[in-house]
C-alpha cells in the first residue's frame, strides 16, 4: 500500500464533494487534524474509516488501497459501455449474415409442350441450389416400357454443354417413361455456375429412353421465370 497514493485519493475524494477537512472530519468521527495528516500522507485511516469511505464513495476498497481512484460508478458505465458495443456488434454481424445468404429466386418449368417440370433455382454471389422435383411427361401417349433411360440435366452456355447432375435406370424390368420420371428428383445445394445470369435454355433437360424397339430422345429447354 503506497500511502501518497492513498491520501491523493482522500484528497480528491473530500474536494469532489465539496468538504472542509472539518466536515469530512466530522463524518468520520476524527479531528480535522487527522485529515489533514492523511492528505499529507503522514499517516491513513484505519481500515473500519476506509471501508465507511468505500461505503460512502461507492469505491472499492482494493482500489482505495491501491490509490486507484477509479469508482464502482465508473466501472459500471465501462460495463455498460461495452455490453453495448457488443449488442451493436452483434447487430452488425447479424445483418452482415442475413445480407449475405440473402437469396434471389426464379421458378424453373418446361419451355415445351410434351414435359410439365417444377422447380426452383435459389443464387447469391457465394452460393447456388438448384431444385427440380416434378417431372411429367404429357406428350404423344406412350404406353412403351423402356429398359434404360436417362435423364440428364446440363447447362448450356456459348454452345458449350456442362452436365450438372443426372440419373440412370438401366435394368431388365422394363418402365414406362412417366413411371421413370415422376421419381426423379434433382437436388443441387453447391452449383458452380459458368454464368452469371439465369435465363430461360441455360438449363436443359435431356431425357433418353430406350427399348428393344430403338430411342426415344428429348431435349427440352428449361425456362426461368421471376418468383
Amino acid at each position: 500500500m503506497d500511502p501518497s497514493k492513498v491520501s491523493a485519493f482522500i484528497k480528491e475524494v473530500r474536494t469532489k464533494n465539496n468538504l472542509t477537512q472539518e466536515k469530512f472530519a466530522d463524518k468520520y468521527g476524527v479531528t480535522y487534524q487527522a485529515v489533514s495528516k492523511w492528505e499529507n500522507g503522514k499517516n491513513i485511516p484505519d481500515i473500519s474509516i476506509l471501508k465507511k469511505i468505500c461505503d460512502d464513495y461507492d469505491t472499492n476498497i482494493n482500489d482505495l488501497l491501491d490509490g486507484n481512484n477509479n469508482n464502482k460508478s465508473n466501472r459500471k458505465v465501462y460495463i455498460i459501455i461495452g455490453m453495448v458495443l457488443l449488442v451493436i456488434i452483434v447487430i452488425l454481424l447479424v445483418i452482415g449474415i442475413t445480407r449475405k445468404e440473402s437469396f434471389e429466386m426464379k421458378k424453373i418449368s418446361a419451355n415445351c409442350d410434351n414435359f410439365k417440370i417444377y422447380g426452383t433455382v435459389a443464387y447469391n454471389s457465394n452460393k447456388t441450389s438448384v431444385r427440380i422435383s416434378n417431372i411429367t411427361y404429357c406428350g404423344k401417349k406412350d404406353e412403351n416400357k423402356y429398359n434404360k433411360i436417362e435423364c440428364i440435366l446440363y447447362e448450356y452456355v456459348n454452345n458449350t454443354k456442362k452436365e450438372v447432375k443426372s440419373f440412370m435406370y438401366n435394368n431388365e424390368n422394363s418402365i414406362l417413361l412417366n413411371e421413370y420420371l415422376e421419381n426423379i428428383d434433382f437436388t443441387i445445394d453447391h452449383y458452380s455456375k459458368t454464368c452469371n445470369m439465369y435465363k430461360d435454355g441455360v438449363l436443359n433437360l435431356e431425357i433418353k429412353a430406350t427399348n428393344e424397339n430403338g430411342t426415344v430422345y428429348y431435349d427440352v429447354p428449361l425456362k426461368m421465370e421471376e418468383c
